[in-house]
């Protein structure tokens, strides 16, 4: 954990140079969408890097100071908001033919600042490890404590993502299935990992049995999909709110009408949150004893 800051600091002032070039020179083309990240462009996301870099490079220098670790956090956030698209491109390569637009040089710009999103939060929290004297790679500071059993609000998160999936498909049975004729293989295979993904996963997080396989084999899908869903469709549910609001809502040929979006978008916040909470569950209880450390 101890290169994460200058790794921060680096891909910060790498992804940054482009964003300048960009700035200056003009974007290139994002394909049918048009963009690549969500609420900056231009210089706002070459302000974006240069704040990563400056807060990572804080980190990597100063003593124990909680507001930065908050500036830390906060930046973050901001990149981890910038970047929901890139769930679309996932699937778009996963499951071609679903009618999903993707684009390389969207694809690549959106990954770039999830990396270093992922970055900067690893040096912040090797930054408070440090100063509270923890293993830089466990975070342990003491005597190893780990849950004996699933705890209770685990297994509510648990059920609350199978409710969260149960819900979006109530709400496409209401609608209807007629995308399945445009491509069906290709939503075929999206709609068996969706099944799986709301029904098998979840329970595996809680169950027993889903700690007789390797433990990252559930947990690696569980974060992806939860993170992904959550900050998707959370920054979505905010795009939806202020649409309903301002009245500027206006539904395109052959999409759903706005009373879908009002339930498909918090079951899937739903969703998305209830296994990251699993997850978390699932990673303390089948946490090994430290590699570093030994605790």
């Amino acid at each position: 954990m101890a290169w994460t800051p200058l790794a921060a600091v680096l891909w910060a002032l790498a992804y940054g140079a482009v964003r300048v070039w960009w700035a200056v020179r003009g974007a290139p083309s994002f394909g049918r969408l048009g963009i690549d990240l969500i609420a900056f462009k231009g210089w706002s996301a070459a302000g974006l890097c240069a704040a990563a870099a400056a807060v990572a490079l804080a980190i990597r220098t100063a003593r124990w100071r909680p507001p930065l670790l908050a500036a830390a956090w906060a930046v973050c956030a901001a990149l981890l908001v910038a970047c929901p698209l890139l769930l679309l491109d996932v699937v778009a390569g996963l499951l071609p033919g679903t009618g999903i637009p993707p684009h390389p040089v969207a694809f690549l710009s959106r990954a770039a600042c999830l990396v270093e999103c992922i970055l900067l939060g690893a040096a912040a929290v090797a930054y408070r490890r440090r100063w509270r004297s923890a293993c830089l790679f466990c975070g342990r500071t003491g005597k190893r404590v780990r849950p004996a059993q699933t705890p209770g609000w685990a297994w509510w998160a648990a059920y609350a993502a199978i409710a969260g999936w149960l819900l979006r498909l109530v709400a496409q049975v209401a609608l209807g299935f007629d995308f399945l004729r445009r491509a069906p293989r290709a939503f075929l295979g999206f709609e068996a990992g969706f099944i799986l993904a709301g029904t098998v996963l979840p329970l595996a997080l809680v169950h027993p049995w889903g700690r007789r396989v390797p433990r990252w084999l559930p947990l690696g899908p569980a974060f992806a999909i939860g993170g992904g869903l959550t900050v998707y469709f959370g920054v979505g549910l905010v795009a939806i709110a202020a649409a309903t609001l301002h009245a500027t809502w206006r539904r395109d040929a052959g999409s759903p009408p706005l009373a879908f979006f009002w339930v498909a978008m918090p079951a899937y916040e739903m969703w998305g949150l209830g296994l990251l909470a699993a997850a978390v569950a699932y990673y303390q209880v089948t946490r090994p004893p430290c590699r570093v450390c030994g605790q």
